[in-house]
């Protein structure tokens, strides 16, 4: 089984990496194979909304015009068997990062092809508020909106505050093993 952490944060000893960091403790422990992308890392462009009607490629063919790295963490997504997405929330929402992949993603998704490897593939959520922490419920409510448009069976989304991080922590790693052992919802 091979598992993939996609990340929205650039800090990989950040917050939201040590909650990553847990859930993968968790899938590694059941022998999943786990590889993280950090996202601000890779050149990854906002959509251009390509024609007059604002789509393009992807309302046709499911796929993305734009030569970036987003066509490659797609294609490694769809190799895995589960996908968590880690985010650290900024203004109660997603990082700019995840922002720019997932909207893009949600666009080749509109189309059957698209859709291969991602429909029905099981994922958690994660967001991490810094600050005053308040952020993470309405950020896990835009991932998990996000991610039912692309046809993932979400199986969990766990909003997390600074505040209780480490409380947080052994809910992350049970969930990264439950998720190896269940990978789909009842």
């Amino acid at each position: 089984m091979k598992a993939i952490i996609i990340s929205g944060s650039r800090n990989p000893a950040g917050q939201t990496a040590q909650a990553a960091q847990a859930v993968e403790a968790g899938l590694t422990r059941q022998s999943v194979e786990c590889e993280t992308i950090y996202l601000p890392v890779h050149q990854i462009e906002r959509c251009r909304q390509c024609d007059d009607n604002g789509w393009g490629l992807c309302r046709r063919e499911g796929a993305c015009i734009i030569e970036d790295d987003f066509a490659g963490i797609v294609d490694q997504l769809r190799a895995a068997d589960v996908a968590v997405f880690a985010n650290p929330v900024y203004y109660g929402d997603l990082s700019e990062s995840l922002r720019a992949f997932t909207d893009r993603l949600r666009r080749i998704c509109t189309q059957p092809a698209g859709r291969v490897g991602i429909e029905k593939k099981p994922a958690i959520g994660v967001c991490v508020a810094g600050g005053g922490g308040g952020g993470a419920p309405e950020c896990c409510a835009s991932l998990t909106k996000v991610l039912r448009t692309c046809g993932f069976d979400i199986v969990d989304m766990i909003p997390v505050r600074r505040q209780n991080l480490a409380a947080k922590l052994p809910q992350l790693d049970m969930t990264g093993q439950w998720l190896a052992d269940k990978p789909t919802s009842d």
